[in-house]
């Protein structure tokens, strides 16, 4: 069996002259867990040219989803911005990534911490049932440069709660908190200054961060990464992985920039 499947691009929706979002068809053999990644791409020249994409869509959906990024000069992205529906991509066969439940000790509030189209993998985990049953609260965090990059707002707000899955538990249970940070907006600031500050905690209504209760997963910016980690370490918070669970886990694999 190849490692790769065609997939016909099904819709594009692009959010704004730097992102896109696309669903296409899923072969019935791929397996996946919501927070995970595979890799998707086109033939480039007799060959396929491919990157890693987290699935924005949980795993239960008969469709696939990605978000992604607009590089003029990007080898990927320039010719994956064009694509409309009727188009084929080539898809890997294999799920990865480090996004998942499993590699987090047990707690009681779940922070998806995410930044740019890092938010794909987490939109899968927010509309995934089985995660909801594993903690009080499922906070998605989602920081952006302007209001018009928060991507999926509409279905964070009006489409998860009406949800006739899992709709009672996102109004029970689930926190969305965007912020930006050049635009005037009601959240305001970089990720780790929030949780550095506080404000974050108090604006949601959650006590302050704890290593006893809060885990923590992360997608988005090198600079992200790095600073909210730093946070962590302080409390003496250790990373999770495949083989030793811990208090947060980071995915490191990135569309290209």
């Amino acid at each position: 069996m190849s490692a790769l499947f065609d997939a016909t691009v099904l819709n594009v929706r692009h959010w704004t002259d730097r992102q896109f979002s696309f669903t296409c068809t899923r072969d019935p053999g791929f397996r996946f867990q919501s927070g995970q990644f595979t890799m998707i791409g086109l033939i480039v020249d007799g060959r396929p040219l491919m990157r890693a994409y987290s699935v924005v869509s949980p795993h239960l959906e008969d469709t696939l989803e990605f978000l992604s990024i607009k590089v003029p000069d990007g080898p990927l992205t320039s010719r994956l911005q064009h694509i409309q529906a009727g188009d084929t991509l080539q898809i890997g066969r294999k799920a990865s990534g480090t996004l998942l439940t499993q590699n987090l000790r047990p707690g009681r509030h779940l922070y998806l911490l995410s930044t740019g189209t890092g938010l794909a993998p987490f939109m899968a985990m927010v509309r995934d049932p089985e995660v909801y049953e594993l903690y009080d609260k499922v906070i998605l965090v989602h920081g952006c440069r302007q209001v018009s990059e928060l991507a999926y707002d509409e279905v964070i707000n009006r489409e998860m709660p009406a949800n006739e899955y899992f709709g009672e538990q996102v109004k029970q249970k689930f926190i969305y908190y965007p912020t930006v940070t050049r635009e005037a907006f009601r959240n305001q600031g970089r990720i780790p200054t929030l949780m550095a500050s506080g404000k974050l905690f108090s604006d949601i209504g959650l006590p302050p961060m704890s290593k006893a209760d809060d885990r923590f997963m992360l997608c988005g910016s090198p600079e992200m990464l790095r600073d909210t980690r730093a946070l962590f370490v302080e409390l003496g918070m250790t990373e999770g992985n495949m083989s030793t669970p811990g208090e947060f886990v980071i995915e490191r694999a990135f569309v290209e920039k």
